[in-house]
C-alpha cells in the first residue's frame, strides 16, 4: 500500500477506529500506565476532545482496548474449536491457538497479565482482565465437562495453570516452542483425566 493510500484509509477511519487503534499498539507494546493520553491522541491524529468525546477517559479507553484484544483471543480459540472433532480435540484445540499467538510477530506477552500486573484495585483494567479470566476458566470447564472428565473442575483448573504457564513463559523466555510443550502437557493431563 502506498503512503497516499495508507493516508486516505486512515482519514477514512473514524476517530474511535483510530483511538482504540493507537491504544491497541502502544498500550500492548509499552504497558498501560507508561503510555499517557497524549501519545495516543498523536498517534490516532485526533483532537483531545474526541478521546473524551468517544471514551470519557483514559480509563475507559484501557476497557475498550483490553475488550478488543479479549475478542481477538475468543476468535482465535474459536477457530481452532471448529476445527476439533471430538470432546477431546475440543480441549487439546484451545492450546493449538497458542501457537499462533506466540508466533505472532511483535509478541509481548498476555494483554491480560500485563495489564493485570499494572492495574489499580476496581480499575477498568482489573475488571477487562478479570472478566477475560473469568472466560478462559468457563471455557475450560465447559470443555472438560463435555469430555466426560470425572472432575472438570480438577482438569480445568489444571489446564488453566498450564496455558497461563505457557503464556508467562512465552514472554519471559522469548520462545514461542513453549506452545508445543504447553500443547504436549496438555495432552497428558487430558489423557490421564479422561482414562
Amino acid at each position: 500500500m502506498t503512503a497516499m493510500a495508507a493516508s486516505v484509509v486512515a482519514t477514512k477511519a473514524t476517530a474511535r477506529e483510530r483511538l482504540l487503534a493507537a491504544a491497541n499498539q502502544l498500550f500492548y507494546d509499552e504497558g498501560i500506565q507508561t503510555v499517557g493520553i497524549d501519545r495516543i491522541i498523536e498517534q490516532a491524529g485526533v483532537a483531545k476532545a474526541s478521546l473524551y468525546n468517544t471514551y470519557g477517559s483514559k480509563d475507559e479507553l484501557i476497557r475498550a482496548y483490553l475488550e478488543l484484544r479479549a475478542q481477538g483471543r475468543r476468535d482465535a480459540i474459536e477457530k481452532e474449536l471448529a476445527k476439533a472433532h471430538t470432546p477431546r480435540e475440543r480441549l487439546i484445540a484451545v492450546f493449538n491457538a497458542l501457537e499462533t499467538l506466540f508466533r505472532r510477530p511483535g509478541f509481548h506477552g498476555c494483554a491480560f497479565v500485563n495489564a493485570s500486573a499494572e492495574a489499580r484495585p476496581g480499575s477498568a483494567a482489573e475488571q477487562a482482565s478479570s472478566a477475560y479470566r473469568g472466560w478462559s476458566r468457563e471455557l475450560l470447564l465447559r470443555l472438560a465437562t463435555e469430555a466426560g472428565a470425572p472432575d472438570p473442575v480438577e482438569l480445568a483448573g489444571a489446564l488453566q495453570l498450564v496455558y497461563d504457564g505457557a503464556l508467562v513463559s512465552a514472554r519471559m523466555d522469548r520462545n514461542p516452542d513453549v506452545a508445543a510443550v504447553a500443547r504436549t502437557t496438555a495432552i497428558a493431563l487430558i489423557d490421564a483425566a479422561l482414562a
